[in-house]
């Protein structure tokens, strides 16, 4: 069921593939959201690719605190953010693991008992660090039906795709569709700052839309500056609101 539409127009960002080895990618994005005033939901990945988890960094843990400290909201991210599962059975399957994201769907195919661990291993984490979740957001927005059954168990009040959020409760949802830019290959970034331009063209009526972060674009000036545009536009014609904000709304 759709959710009623939000009361004025508002952007909400977020910044996905947060944890200690992408944390200064992180930091120069996060400056462009300062800069126009919006608070920011923290996607973050308890041991992203294996690497140090963030209850192991105290760097890490004491920058995160006072991003959470200003406003910042932090959601789980999946676990490791990397797809370990059998090999894909399909054609569709293997281009929505395997081209879609770069073998990134962590919770695309896994199996409820190990949705359950991870889950319950991330979450911990984060309460462990003072920044317990306010959601869950699967990696590359691949949630799996087995992994579903997994979140609806922990209580977690919302989650989202990348075209809706949706309240666990009782599946109430809300069309917000997200500005996004894939950076794997030069014809991505170029194919993706049209889209963005495009969509936020289309979506000028929409009642929420969000903007999707990823560590990858700090690298490339030309989507830094995108978004960076991006951003200032969005914050001239609607309200900076949080993703969770909209579960108050009946």
């Amino acid at each position: 069921m759709a959710a009623h539409a939000l009361s004025a127009a508002q952007f909400a960002v977020s910044l996905h593939d947060v944890a200690p080895a992408t944390w200064t990618q992180c930091e120069r994005l996060l400056t462009l959201c300062d800069a126009v005033g919006v608070k920011v939901t923290l996607l973050v990945v308890p041991r992203y690719h294996h690497t140090t988890a963030i209850d192991e960094d105290e760097s890490f843990q004491t920058q995160l605190r006072a991003r959470v400290s200003r406003g910042d909201e932090v959601v789980l991210h999946g676990y490791h953010h990397l797809d370990d599962s059998a090999p894909a059975r399909t054609a569709w399957s293997w281009l929505r693991r395997h081209f879609y994201t770069a073998s990134e769907g962590e919770f695309d195919s896994i199996s409820e008992s190990v949705a359950q661990t991870r889950l319950a291993d991330g979450l911990g984490r984060l309460a462990a660090i003072g920044c317990p979740a306010q959601g869950f957001i699967a990696p590359a927005w691949l949630l799996g039906t087995h992994a579903r059954r997994a979140l609806l168990a922990t209580g977690l009040p919302y989650t989202c795709s990348q075209e809706w959020l949706e309240r666990l409760r009782d599946g109430r949802r809300l069309h917000a569709p997200s500005l996004v830019c894939s950076t794997r290959a030069g014809w991505r970034r170029w194919l993706s700052r049209r889209v963005v331009q495009w969509r936020l063209i289309s979506l000028a009526k929409t009642p929420l839309v969000r903007v999707a972060l990823h560590p990858a674009d700090a690298r490339y000036d030309s989507i830094v500056t995108l978004w960076q545009q991006t951003l200032q536009q969005l914050a001239a014609h609607r309200a900076p609101a949080l993703e969770s904000q909209w579960i108050l709304h009946p």
